[in-house]
């Protein structure tokens, strides 16, 4: 994983061209002369927030006065901060206190936040506002894609794996280019809400469209190696828990090397006491939240969760959630030993040097490995305070072999909380996450994932059980296809 060679540092002109000014009349043009701030550097990301909502290099960008658009652009290891999509409370500091004050780009948000609401935009200006932030994250995800590239180097290896990656990538396309479509389109999907102040403090919800008194909530930290984790990437499994009643918000946080694992660690936290205290709003259940992670992201929500606990047991400590709030945790082919993965992360591509920059040294290494630190003595009244933890894994997962989650759940048993691995024979790391929701019909994890949640309503179980099927998204030899090229 080296540096890109080059990307570019201006915004690319299918966001703004003559045809989306001509869309908007409301559109104008503005010259801006102020330095962009690097977003990796924390005491620039705090004079961002401080600052003109707008910042580029003498850069012309359009500004749209009266639309509630919003998108952060990363570009180049540098922010040009827009205005959040349905931006409906207020952010959250790691203290829980509401980030009022004398941000003007805070003022502003609220400000158009109660001028503007969804009802007042014409469908024609909700379709393009839809396609120009569907242009900015193909952006965005290109921009990933060529971030991975320069960290894992540019070797024969690495060149094979990445056409193997386009190969898979292009074999799942029709799924994708469905799931795509909701993610924009779907009244039922809140895109871009800020949860903190700091880039990428994003969420979006998903939301059922039955209405009918509150909902469970699942609280999700995708995955992507540290590195090119992004919230869409929980977009399926939004769609289809909130097909079954179950509101779910894919938690987006800073990735590697715009942030170290302390910092996806604090995204993730602030991104669950947003949910935490504002669920309640979008008809969630503040009293039935569970936290999931899949992949790093089930590494990050692990830690995260574990934090929470020995801070509540800190004296002095301010907490804005608390993990008696969380029902049960749920972890998806997760890693929670860095001790026994580094060497095989290193094998598979994921440098150790690299791998040991992302957890901020090898003296970390004990910090951010759960599975190390509920050993410790001194923290029993920490670990005491942990929900039902329940590990998903594949037996057939090579990028993080199941026995993780086996040893995991066998040490939390130890220790006193109540945990278990749950296995999927024959399935690989991409399976329980993508070939087989695409699959359609039956899918085990997700039906032991609905029925956990569901453990405690006999009304929602009935429901469960004369569910229809899932449709197909994708024909099963592109899937036996993908199953085959895929380099994960």
């Amino acid at each position: 994983m080296d540096k890109p060679h080059c990307l570019p540092s201006f915004l690319p002109t299918p966001l703004f061209n003559d045809q989306h000014r001509r869309a908007h009349p409301s559109c104008r043009p503005l010259k801006m002369n102020h330095p962009i701030l690097p977003i990796s550097s924390p005491s620039a990301s705090s004079a961002m927030v401080a600052a003109s909502p707008f910042t580029a290099n003498a850069a012309t960008i359009l500004i749209q006065e009266h639309h509630d658009e919003t998108i952060r652009l990363l570009i180049d290891d540098r922010a040009v901060e827009t205005k959040p999509f349905l931006p409906r409370a207020s952010s959250y500091n790691s203290t829980g206190t509401a980030v009022n004050g004398s941000s003007f780009y805070q003022q502003r948000r609220r400000r158009i936040a109660s001028d503007t609401s969804l009802p007042s935009l014409t469908m024609d200006g909700c379709r393009s506002e839809s396609i120009a932030h569907a242009a900015s994250d193909t952006f965005l995800l290109t921009r990933l894609g060529f971030k991975l590239l320069r960290y894992l180097g540019v070797g024969y290896r690495w060149i094979t794996r990445f056409l193997a990656l386009g190969c898979y990538a292009l074999l799942l396309m029709p799924g994708f280019f469905q799931v795509g479509y909701y993610y924009y389109f779907s009244s039922q999907v809140r895109r871009g809400i800020v949860y903190g102040d700091q880039p990428r403090n994003r969420l979006d919800l998903y939301l059922p469209k039955n209405s009918d008194g509150p909902k469970p909530v699942v609280a999700f930290i995708t995955g992507g190696a540290w590195i090119i984790g992004y919230k869409a990437w929980g977009s399926l499994l939004g769609q289809q828990l909130s097909e079954r009643d179950i509101i779910v918000a894919c938690i987006d946080y800073r990735n590697f090397p715009q942030g170290t694992i302390s910092d996806m660690v604090n995204d993730a936290s602030q991104g669950v006491s947003f949910v935490c205290n504002n669920i309640a709003e979008y008809g969630g259940d503040p009293n039935r939240i569970y936290l999931m992670g899949q992949s790093a992201g089930a590494h990050i929500a692990a830690c995260t969760l574990l934090e929470q606990a020995i801070n509540e047991c800190g004296e002095g400590e301010s907490t804005s959630w608390s993990v008696s709030q969380i029902k049960a945790y749920f972890g998806l082919s997760g890693g929670y030993n860095l001790f026994n993965l580094t060497d095989h992360f290193h094998s598979r591509g994921l440098y150790r040097s690299i791998f040991l920059s992302i957890m901020e040294g090898e003296q970390s290494l004990r910090r951010y490995s759960p599975e190390v630190i509920v050993q410790d003595p001194n923290i029993k009244a920490a670990v005491a305070r942990l929900p039902p933890i329940i590990l998903f894994h594949g037996t057939a997962d090579y990028s993080i072999p199941p026995d993780a989650s086996k040893s995991f759940a066998e040490t939390l048993q130890r220790v006193g909380v109540k945990a278990e691995s749950i296995m999927y024979e024959g399935r690989t790391h991409t399976d329980v996450f993508l070939q087989d929701p695409m699959r359609g019909g039956q899918d085990d994890m997700f039906d032991d994932i609905v029925a956990a949640i569901h453990a405690n309503d006999p009304e929602a179980l009935a429901k469960d059980a004369v569910a229809p099927p899932r449709k197909r998204l994708v024909p099963e030899f592109m899937l036996k296809m993908a199953r085959a090229v895929s380099p994960f």
